[in-house]
């Protein structure tokens, strides 16, 4: 197993874009890094910029305005490549399925490796994700 890998496995850093949702599925994601859910002790964090994430956090449909920002992200991320879809409108569109201005969910613009849905998923399905990817990359 790579040294990347490895460090993938102990301590996941996560990039978090908002392709278009109500910004519920944001609140969710934050409150599983508050000490409550404390995410952390995954050692999970959030980072600033894909460049030093280890996996991509997609919360939204994507709109035809974050389409290509999510292709550019997803190609500058460093290998491998991890995306999870977070919410119902990241899996499915959910309530903005007949919008004009959606281009799709997620894993028609790029590969997701795990979905979350949940109209907003609460922390434990989000943290049960997280394992389960940990789990799949190890």
């Amino acid at each position: 197993m790579s040294l990347k890998l490895k460090a993938l496995c102990k301590s996941p850093w996560l990039f978090h874009i908002n392709t278009g949702a109500c910004n519920n599925c944001d609140i969710e994601l934050v409150d599983a890094l508050t000490p409550r859910f404390d995410v952390e002790r995954l050692g999970v964090l959030l980072v600033g910029t894909i460049r030093h994430a280890d996996a991509l956090v997609v919360t939204g449909g994507v709109t035809m305005q974050a389409a290509p920002r999510l292709r550019r992200l997803y190609e500058q991320a460093p290998k491998p490549r991890l995306v999870i879809a977070c919410g119902s409108c990241a899996c499915t569109k959910g309530i903005f399925h007949d919008g004009y201005h959606m281009v799709g969910p997620v894993d028609e613009i790029v590969p997701v490796d795990i979905y979350i849905p949940g109209c907003p998923p609460k922390p434990e399905a989000i943290i049960d994700a997280l394992v389960k990817l940990l789990g799949k990359v190890a």
